[in-house]
């Protein structure tokens, strides 16, 4: 990954299971795989939302995203 990076800890079980997802996908790596996932999470919450509340169904897509990945 170009640029400065940091490590963030996840449960093994959700590791593994990232890892079997992106197989046969373009991500070379879980870690990959999570910043291009959170970017897109990110992206629907950035800061041009900031002034305006999230709707009911932004509020779920976001939770439906982070369920998945095993944060909720």
């Amino acid at each position: 990954m170009p640029g400065k990076t940091t490590t963030v800890s996840i449960p093994k079980p959700l590791f593994d299971k990232i890892k079997r997802l992106c197989e046969g996908t373009g991500f070379n790596s879980v870690s990959s795989y999570v910043t291009y996932v959170m970017r897109q999470v990110l992206s629907d919450t950035g800061p041009e939302k900031k002034d305006n509340p999230l709707s009911p169904d932004e509020e779920e897509k976001i939770k439906r995203r982070l369920r998945s990945l095993g944060y909720l």
